[in-house]
């Protein structure tokens, strides 16, 4: 499969659920014993302004590799169907952009980079 092929947004939508799986984990190993307190913790990583903060960090310290950074540019120029509703488009189109990089990571089943990049997200 040709992950170039796929239209950034499904690469997105598949990666939201990978990267938030992978958060998800990672605050459970922490011992947080509540769920209100897993949503919370949660939001520091999940939420569009956090992930495109990340992003922007991840991009700094030159984490990406030349197809993985393809693939963010994609995304990042990649036009929704719908406005985003707490966010504005800039920080939409970003946080979209690390979402469709796990995704296409996924579809390649390539889960060492993703964990090496869940390392670098985490300071692990």
């Amino acid at each position: 499969m040709n992950v170039n092929e796929i239209n950034a947004g499904i690469l997105a939508y598949l990666g939201d659920a990978v990267y938030e799986l992978q958060v998800r984990n990672y605050l459970i190993t922490k011992n947080i014993s509540h769920v209100n307190n897993l949503d919370k913790e949660s939001v520091n990583y999940v939420s569009a302004v956090s992930q495109a903060r990340i992003l922007e960090e991840l991009m700094k310290k030159n984490v990406f590799n030349d197809v993985e950074l393809y693939t963010i540019n994609r995304a990042r120029n990649y036009k929704p169907n719908s406005k985003p509703k707490h966010t504005d488009i800039k920080t939409y189109k970003k946080a979209t952009a690390l979402e469709a990089l796990f995704g296409m990571l996924y579809l390649q089943n390539n889960y060492e980079r993703i964990n090496l990049i869940m390392k670098e997200i985490l300071g692990d």
